[in-house]
């Protein structure tokens, strides 16, 4: 079984340039709502079926929560059930928000 990589928001920036990358953002649906990186998954325990169904094993997932500390158990169970790409954006969405950009509906 891989291990997921933590990553800072410059690194996972970098790697959203890339094609077939996917962005799983963990937060509230309240806060993925009024603020997200574009293209952003929302993965929540509702959506996860459909997650698994979307998003291939082999897809690097880029796991995001508030600060990077809930992204990381999430990460984990990802690679758990065979996701082979898996990584924890430290900072999370609050430190993405002041350098990069995101779509914003407030």
């Amino acid at each position: 079984m891989s291990q997921f990589t933590r990553i800072s928001i410059q690194q996972a920036a970098a790697l959203l340039q890339l094609p077939s990358v996917c962005l799983a953002d963990i937060r509230d649906p309240s806060s993925f709502n009024a603020a997200h990186v574009t293209g952003a998954f929302h993965l929540t325990n509702d959506t996860l079926p459909q997650f698994t169904q979307q998003i291939t094993k082999e897809t690097p997932v880029l796991v995001m929560c508030y600060h990077g500390n809930s992204s990381q158990g999430v990460a984990n169970y990802l690679t758990s059930i065979g996701y082979e790409k898996v990584y924890s954006i430290d900072g999370g969405f609050e430190g993405w928000r002041h350098v990069y950009p995101y779509t914003a509906t407030v």
